[in-house]
């Protein structure tokens, strides 16, 4: 089962970075329901900017934490801004 690793842009211009099996149905939940996380929830709507397919959840949460850790100016490079 592969895992992708996405980044949302927010409402206020801020992003949010994820993991998920389904992208579009975790962009769905992110927002209109409850499922969506905390953070993404007093910033709708989100919008889907950047995207990558990793084999597995181990891959995944390791590629969402170095992007994490990015600064702004590298993550927008990353999604092309």
């Amino acid at each position: 089962m592969s895992y992708s690793v996405y980044i949302l842009k927010c409402s206020d211009g801020t992003l949010y970075t994820g993991i998920a099996i389904d992208v579009d149905k975790r962009l769905v939940e992110h927002n209109t329901s409850d499922k969506g996380a905390k953070y993404t929830k007093v910033r709708r709507p989100v919008e889907l900017v950047y995207s990558e397919t990793v084999q597995d959840r181990s891959s995944a949460s390791k590629r969402e934490y170095a992007i994490k850790q990015l600064k702004r100016e590298e993550k927008l490079r990353l999604i092309g801004a």
